[in-house]
């Protein structure tokens, strides 16, 4: 499975999650590391799920070279584990953050969850040790923008992901509550897929709010023809909080805010 996003006790069947585990070479990366920093560099050490017994090997020995250095946990994820949109705010005191697994979209989470910390990426099958960037202020921009002009739609378009475990009615009932409460029109869609062809379909809807994965219409928002906002981004249009400097990367966090989606 990805993740234990769906409590094993919540279900009516019994469920054993079986992660995928990749085999890499622990040993490179260790060196790599340790290479790198100084003993007195504090380190948040982090990855995708397949590579999580890495992580937790990686770390056992690390701990005898570093003075502080721990993978951070944003339940019900396991240790060290981050999704596209969900990681852990780190402890204020750290220097660095290192991500072990390949590609960027997991990654980018913690890094905008973190926006203040040097991420530093360790592909395992390439063995390239790397200093990642982002643009914040850029991202911060667009998202904004996308906010204001929601606020302006006469009609607001609800879209339920049915893929997999993005959609949930829990929160798409609290997103259409609060734009009731502003007497806005509303429909609801359901759709597996989401692209600029489908939603421009619908010539009257001023704005659309989607409940399936926040990172769409962070990274892909700017493709569509009217705002696509995320949960977190409605409820900031809609609802009753302001923005927040540090954007929440918390989707599926059991302490996230009333946009994501463990929260009652």
């Amino acid at each position: 499975a990805h993740c234990c996003l769906v409590p094993i006790n919540s279900v009516k069947i019994k469920t054993l999650y079986v992660f995928v585990d990749i085999k890499i070479d622990i040993k490179h990366f260790i060196e790599t590391v340790k290479f790198n920093f100084e003993a007195t560099t504090k380190i948040a050490l982090v990855g995708t799920i397949q590579f999580g017994s890495a992580i937790q090997e990686a770390l056992t020995t690390l701990k005898e070279h570093f003075k502080e250095i721990y993978s951070p946990q944003s339940k019900p994820l396991s240790p060290g584990e981050i999704l596209g949109c969900t990681s852990p705010k780190i402890e204020s005191n750290y220097d660095v953050i290192v991500y072990l697994a390949d590609g960027r979209f997991h990654l980018e989470s913690i890094m905008i969850s973190n926006p203040t910390l040097p991420a530093y990426r360790y592909d395992p099958y390439t063995k390239v040790f790397s200093l990642e960037k982002y643009d914040f202020d850029k991202m911060y921009s667009t998202r904004r923008l996308a906010i204001d002009k929601a606020r302006m739609a006469k009609k607001v378009g609800l879209i339920l992901g049915t893929l997999g475990r993005q959609g949930n009615l829990d929160l798409l009932e609290r997103v259409r509550s609060a734009i009731e409460r502003k007497n806005i029109e509303h429909v609801t869609v359901l759709l597996s897929e989401i692209f600029p062809s489908k939603l421009s379909m619908f010539s009257d809807v001023d704005a659309w709010v989607q409940v399936a994965c926040p990172r769409l219409s962070i990274d892909w928002g700017y493709a569509f023809d009217k705002p696509l906002l995320n949960t977190y981004e409605a409820t900031v249009a809609f609802g009753d909080i302001k923005w927040i400097d540090v954007y929440p990367m918390d989707y599926y966090s059991k302490t996230g805010g009333s946009w994501s989606v463990y929260n009652k």
